[in-house]
């Protein structure tokens, strides 16, 4: 069966590294802070106080990369006329891997506050800028525009949902379990080819076509020494997460979000998928209310690749939701 010809790009992006946090201990012999991977379209020359740089932030097992399909989109509705920025979280797509054996929120949240340091640092006179995250990326979003409500003009939550609710009295279960799994190597399986992994996207996506599957498999993986092609991403993502999830914590910073928050979803997606009773919508929208001003869309048909399955409808939601406010 011949491979499906991959997605052509309409606005290509820009590779550019990064080093974030260079203040950190760096070990003997290696550069200082931690190296990150970035695609940019357009230039901070673009960026106006009213068309701030849009910065997007990919979600858990994904790349940067993942944002193109709606660049493209938003390139047919306005034209190149906006700086956009994407960055591979640590540990995923062309950034560095830091050393150690887990990851934790507290560290996104300040390889966010760096990175956009420099994005805002290469816009002279900008104070402030637009920021998306999808699913774990809006998860750091949230939490990242309250703690510095003054830098976002505006945000959008691509369903970053959050996390079922944990209890003190789970800690032990908890720190047991990761201890235990730190005793094995954790492993991502692999692909004989690109067009191998194409296929696994499309089965864990049913809605994304063909040709954007094809293109997304060479950023989602690349293939090693022996042929074989890899993922982009530390198998040690999937190891538990030793530190508890406080909602009332997070609740918290939710509370102090200035900028108007766009919160989209797709028709598709059931989060009791994932978590059961755990975690209820009911409890979501519990969590969201807390939030001063937020605007609530839908996209169908559509899964939680928003950006993937609507990316057209998306980036019109976009449009009206960072434009000037009435």
């Amino acid at each position: 069966m011949p491979a499906t010809p991959a997605y052509l790009e309409r606005r290509p992006a820009i590779d550019r590294w990064l080093r974030l946090r260079c203040t950190a201990h760096a070990a003997p012999g290696q550069p200082p802070g931690l190296g990150y991977h970035v695609r940019c379209w357009g230039t901070p020359a673009l960026a106006t106080p009213e068309r701030p740089p849009l910065v997007l932030m990919h979600g858990w097992m994904d790349v940067a990369a993942s944002f193109q399909f709606l660049v493209d989109a938003l390139h047919a509705l306005e034209g190149d006329s906006r700086y956009i920025v994407a960055a591979d979280w640590r540990g995923f797509g062309l950034s560095d891997t830091p050393p150690g054996d887990s990851y934790w929120f507290p560290d996104y949240l300040a390889d966010l506050d760096s990175l956009l340091d420099q994005v805002l640092a290469e816009c002279p006179g900008l104070t402030q800028l637009d920021l998306l995250g999808h699913s774990m990326g809006g998860n750091v979003v949230m939490t990242y525009a309250g703690l510095r409500p003054g830098r976002i003009r505006r945000l959008v939550n691509l369903e970053g949902f959050g996390l079922p609710r944990t209890r003190p009295q789970d800690a032990p279960r908890r720190l047991l379990q990761w201890l235990d799994e730190l005793k094995a190597p954790a492993e991502l399986r692999s692909y004989d080819s690109a067009q191998a992994v194409a296929q696994r996207l499309m089965k864990n996506n049913p809605l994304l076509p063909a040709d954007k599957a094809a293109w997304l498999a060479t950023h989602w993986a690349q293939p090693d020494a022996s042929g074989r092609w890899q993922i982009l991403g530390d198998p040690a993502h999937k190891r538990v997460n030793p530190v508890m999830y406080q909602v009332e914590e997070v609740l918290a910073a939710w509370r102090l979000i200035q900028a108007p928050v766009l919160w989209v979803e797709g028709d598709q997606t059931d989060v009791a998928k994932w978590w059961g009773q755990r975690y209820t919508r009911d409890e979501f929208e519990t969590r969201l209310a807390v939030v001063p001003h937020v605007r609530k869309a839908l996209l169908s048909p559509c899964g939680h690749m928003l950006h993937h399955d609507q990316p057209e409808a998306l980036a019109a939601l976009l449009l009206e939701h960072l434009g000037p406010l009435a």
